[in-house]
């Protein structure tokens, strides 16, 4: 998969792509991910992106001009057209792109979809700053806009950390470990993820589960599930009402009669 992100802030990654698994990963070619500033872009005389917003109002637009000269430019850089959506119908665009803005006007994000996505080719990320970005770029060269949450945040450069973090990690070969993304919170059965623990075996008072000890893998599994199930009504009871439970676990938490 190959990842591009356009910002105006594309020192704000470096250490996000060359840390950790995500550096590693890039380094094996698992993964491509790269940032191209979109100031170059900007057919104004200083190289400014932002101006005042037509009908006044607080703060500063993103212009369109920088932004979607930009987005071709990556495009051509990687052999791929760039398709203006008022002019080209859905089943016309090139497969297996997919370009997304971070905004918080977006569907939120989550596990589903980031897996989604992870099934794409190739996908460009726009991240808005200042009041946003004019909405005539976003109706030409977007296809989908994406939110982190319920919150405002001063640029779409940190969720587009967040997201492209989210999707390297469903890449085969990316985690060490092919079952890690499986038994995460958020997987296929739609539950929190179990409590886990680690040596030593006792801390401050506090012993590890002895049905852990004993190598009964049914037992440890069927523990496992039912920690999934009680954290997840606990913690996220919208979520209960959405996973895969069984009939005797519908019943016990009371989504289905007796």
């Amino acid at each position: 998969m190959t990842i591009d992100i356009l910002t105006i802030f594309p020192e704000m990654f470096d250490s996000v792509l060359n840390a950790s698994i995500l550096g590693r990963a890039r380094q094996q070619g698992l993964i491509t991910v790269e940032t191209t500033d979109i100031r170059p872009f900007s057919a104004s005389k200083h190289k400014n992106t932002d101006d005042y917003p037509f009908g006044g109002g607080a703060g500063m637009l993103m212009m369109a001009q920088p932004i979607a000269d930009c987005m071709r430019a990556v495009c051509e850089k990687r052999g791929l057209t760039c398709p203006s959506n008022l002019n080209t119908p859905k089943d016309q665009r090139p497969a297996g792109l997919k370009r997304i803005y971070l905004s918080p006007r977006g569907v939120p994000l989550t596990q589903r979809l980031a897996q989604d996505l992870a099934r794409e080719e190739h996908l460009i990320l726009l991240c808005g700053h200042y009041e946003g970005v004019d909405q005539r770029v976003l109706d030409q060269y977007i296809d989908l806009e994406i939110s982190m949450g319920d919150y405002v945040l001063t640029g779409g450069e940190l969720g587009a950390m967040v997201l492209t973090d989210c999707i390297s990690r469903l890449i085969p070969g990316v985690l060490g470990s092919e079952e890690s993304p499986v038994d995460e919170s958020f997987s296929a059965d739609g539950l929190l993820e179990y409590p886990q623990y680690t040596r030593p075996r006792v801390f401050e008072g506090l012993e590890v589960p002895e049905v852990l000890l004993n190598g009964d893998h049914a037992k440890i599994a069927a523990w496992r599930r039912a920690q999934s199930v009680a954290v997840t009504a606990a913690r996220r009871p919208d979520l209960l009402r959405m996973a895969h439970l069984t009939e005797k676990e519908g019943k016990e938490y009371g989504l289905l009669q007796e």
